[in-house]
């Protein structure tokens, strides 16, 4: 006799397919693997890299352990990688003390930031392994206060001004006999005595009226007042107009900032404005902070200059008496008496690093490092037009370069920098081109930093350090405390209720259960996502739900007992009857995720992160692999009677 309703597909036998174990088993040894680096601790650290021109070498450790020395600090290890050196200490307060100390006695020679270094053994790296890196309201991490350079967004805003009419009068055969900036915000164009006064006027309020509009939809009233006596034209940039390219700078630097942070791999980072010429950096879970800094804070870029023929340079750098329309530079080569050889070029600027779009490391034709370059099309068509009317004339570039610098105010070292301008390169164009071509007179390093960079996108302007400052790791130490707390009182009581409510199918639960957690941990380290405690929370439900997916699944196989089902096919009929409501919870909950990672920033992504990842991975479990461990125990079982459910 069968009761009523019950369908006749019931199976007989509790089995499950060879290669599904196999499955699980990989899923296992995968998932430990790669959770398994979550295990070991990091290292509070100092690591110490190297600006142009200095060198990680002996002579330097011999002169940090000087300098700890004399701190009265004793370090676990000083250990040198690649172009840095690492300082291990035991605790972060030896680790912060010894930062200012070395900042102190190493000077503006080197880069010194916090760390953590890893204790992961070799190995697992090698099998590309890594821990997940925390969040700042766990690990802490490095917050950035970052000042747009006010003054260097205006005034390079007003030489592109000046350039551009310059090119407008030329090439539209206005005679001219100086363009130039007076004052704080005046452009004073001299026309020649011959020169049509109206003509030029018209063209320069169109051309202008055309770049306040560009610059943020600003009227002509609002951004320029045009004033001409005789053969002079005066236009004034409105303070409105003015703190419009400060805002644009801004904004500007909020994307540049973001794509170089992306190029380090940061995950869930924050970058917003901050008033109106700040700028707010967190990267939580960084690795190596001073490669951070050094690649968010450069503001290394190239531009293209023509040679000015008329002049003495070597006079011009004596006395100070620079030709009209050219503009002093030293070259990286030094003359006999060790000094850089001056050189003069002109003012205007024919391409620079906000023109490149695509920036690659490659070689010349001797084998020595350089930087192929690809223009945007403005630039490239200006680069062309160079090229083709300057065959056989020498064509500069030059790279700039904002350094740090350490200075003491009150006795204490504080962080600032300096422009550094020089020019890597003079070569005469053999032949036009245009938004294609290399430069060369790079050093390895400089070729790799740069096209970064560059690739990335310039600086609209220079940006300094306000504020460095590194979350405090005993907030996040407590946070990880209560949050893994949280964690692992939600597992115990999961335990506890099955074990009692349950009996052996507790066990295959909690089983279940272990291995998703694993996984999870797996997963997130696998894709290098941040663990913050949203995510934490995301890991408790994620328990929650494999526990309902459980209950689902123990509680049918009830019913199908109670039915009068034998005990092994009431197993089977349990797990295959449970499995698409199961599924259909989860899809739901997994849209809900999916939703939050993609809409959402910050927190709520990272909830929804770990949500998705857990769901996935509890299904998993819930549904195969529990079955896994309930066919291993029952399903060879012939004379099977009763099941501990």
């Amino acid at each position: 006799m069968r009761p009523a309703g019950r369908s006749d597909a019931v199976p007989v036998m509790l089995e499950y397919a060879r290669w599904k174990y196999l499955v699980a088993l990989l899923v296992l040894v995968f998932s430990a693997l790669y959770a398994l680096p979550n295990v070991f601790p990091q290292d509070p650290s100092v690591q110490i890299s190297a600006n142009r021109g200095r060198k990680v070498d002996d002579a330097l450790k011999q002169q940090v352990a000087v300098a700890l020395q004399k701190a009265g600090l004793k370090s676990k290890a000083i250990e040198t990688e690649g172009e840095s050196m690492l300082v291990r200490f035991a605790g972060n307060d030896e680790q912060g003390k010894a930062a200012d100390a070395l900042r102190a006695g190493l000077g503006d020679g080197y880069t010194v930031a916090l760390n953590l270094a890893s204790t992961m053994p070799n190995w697992l790296s090698a099998i590309g392994a890594r821990p997940m890196p925390l969040g700042l309201d766990l690990q802490g991490g490095v917050h950035f206060l970052m000042e747009v350079d006010k003054k260097a967004a205006i005034d390079k805003r007003f030489q592109a001004y000046l350039d551009e009419a310059r090119s407008l009068l030329r090439d539209n055969g206005v005679a001219f006999e100086s363009v130039e900036r007076s004052g704080t915000n005046r452009i004073v164009a001299t026309l020649a005595p011959s020169a049509d006064a109206a003509k030029a006027r018209k063209l320069l309020e169109q051309t202008f009226n055309a770049i306040a509009i560009d610059a943020g939809g600003l009227s002509s009233v609002n951004a320029f007042r045009y004033e001409a006596v005789g053969n002079v034209i005066n236009i004034d940039v409105s303070d409105q107009m003015i703190q419009q390219v400060t805002l644009n700078a801004v904004e500007q630097n909020l994307g540049t900032l973001r794509n170089r942070i992306n190029s380090l791999g940061v995950s869930e980072p924050v970058v917003q404005r901050q008033g109106a010429e700040r700028i707010v950096v967190q990267l939580p879970g960084v690795q190596d902070t001073a490669k951070a800094k050094a690649t968010i804070g450069a503001a290394a870029t190239l531009e293209y200059r023509a040679v000015h023929e008329d002049g003495d340079a070597v006079e011009a750098a004596a006395t100070g008496n620079v030709p009209p329309g050219a503009k002093l530079y030293f070259r990286r080569e030094t003359g006999p008496d060790g000094q850089p050889l001056p050189v003069l070029l002109k003012k205007r600027v024919i391409a620079a690093g906000e023109d490149m779009v695509d920036a690659r490391v490659s070689v010349d034709q001797n084998g020595l490092p350089a930087v192929s370059v690809t223009l945007n099309t403005a630039g490239g068509q200006r680069m062309f037009d160079f090229t083709s009317e300057n065959v056989n004339k020498p064509m500069a570039v030059v790279f700039i370069e904002r350094e740090p610098k350490t200075i003491m105010v009150d006795g204490k070292p504080v962080q600032t920098s300096v422009t550094k301008e020089e020019v890597i390169s003079i070569a005469n164009v053999n032949e036009p081109f245009g938004k294609k071509f290399i430069t060369t007179g790079l050093e390895r390093k400089e070729a790799e930093t740069l096209s970064r960079l560059l690739k990335a996108g310039a600086l609209a302007a220079p940006m300094d350090f306000k504020e460095e400052r590194v979350v405090g790791p005993s907030l996040g130490k407590e946070n990880v405390e209560r949050g893994l707390k949280a964690v692992m009182f939600s597992f115990l009581f999961a335990l506890a209720f099955f074990l009692v409510y349950y009996r052996m199918f507790g066990i295959v639960t909690c089983l279940a259960l272990v291995l998703n957690l694993v996984m999870v941990f797996a997963l997130m380290s696998l894709f290098n996502a941040t663990m913050s405690l949203p995510g934490l929370a995301g890991i408790a439900l994620t328990v929650g739900m494999s526990v309902d997916a459980n209950v689902l699944i123990n509680e049918r196989i009830r019913e199908e007992l109670r039915a009068g089902l034998p005990p092994q096919a009431a197993i089977a009929a349990g797990y295959d009857r449970a499995s698409g409501t199961i599924l259909d919870a989860n899809i739901t909950a997994f849209l809900a995720g999916l939703a939050m990672a993609v809409f959402g920033t910050g927190p709520l992504r990272g909830f929804g992160i770990t949500t998705m990842l857990g769901i996935a991975t509890s299904a998993y479990t819930a549904v195969s692999v529990s079955r896994a461990i309930a066919t291993l125990i029952y399903g060879r079982r012939r004379k099977l009677k009763s099941v501990a459910i």
